[in-house]
């Protein structure tokens, strides 16, 4: 490990922001890029990066790192770009299998019941998020635009949308895991 990186390291364990901007300014170009060879979407690869420096930042009493700064940032970028693609191919697929399946009828009544659940969680968590989190992540998430295109509707940063969507990311994690662990 390099000995800046290993200072760093050691300054942002303590809590010091400064190093970790430090750290983020040093690495997040270069780990959106490699990003992108995963996600094929820079909006999505900008997400990772910055899920990954959030989890760095959130955990970083606990933060172990055996080689190079270097390798662990690109290897937990990987790893959150894998887990989102994998993500978003559950969800394809489940769009996928409503678009297939006739009028509103869900197969079982237990399917019904899930589905019913499910929604409310969703309703409930999106009542949960601030006002602004909220209307960023309804239209990222269903309307489809781009942090950019949010940004110029909204007047503001791409960094204050960017920020928004995390903490409602963050929300929607922890609630639908509960609900996941159910079924």
């Amino acid at each position: 490990m390099k000995a800046s990186d290993k200072k760093l390291i050691k300054e942002v364990k303590k809590g010091d922001i400064k190093s970790f901007e430090i750290l983020f300014k040093d690495y997040y170009e270069e780990l959106c890029f490699y990003a992108n060879h995963y996600t094929k979407d820079m909006d999505q690869a900008e997400e990772a990066v910055q899920d990954v420096f959030f989890n760095i930042w959130q955990g970083r009493e606990r933060i172990k790192i055996r080689e190079s700064v270097k390798s662990y940032l690109y290897t937990s970028t990987r790893n959150k770009c894998l887990k989102m693609i994998r993500s978003q191919n559950m969800a394809d697929q489940y769009s996928e299998y409503i678009k297939n399946t006739p009028g509103e009828q869900v197969s079982t009544p237990v399917d019904e019941l899930n589905a019913k659940e499910l929604n409310l969680l969703i309703e409930n968590t999106l009542k949960e998020l601030p006002e602004r989190a909220r209307e960023i992540f309804r239209m990222n998430r269903f309307q489809g635009l781009k942090y950019g295109e949010i940004a110029d509707r909204l007047s503001i940063s791409v960094k204050t949308v960017e920020s928004n969507m995390g903490k409602a990311l963050k929300i929607f994690r922890k609630n639908l895991n509960e609900y996941l662990k159910v079924i």
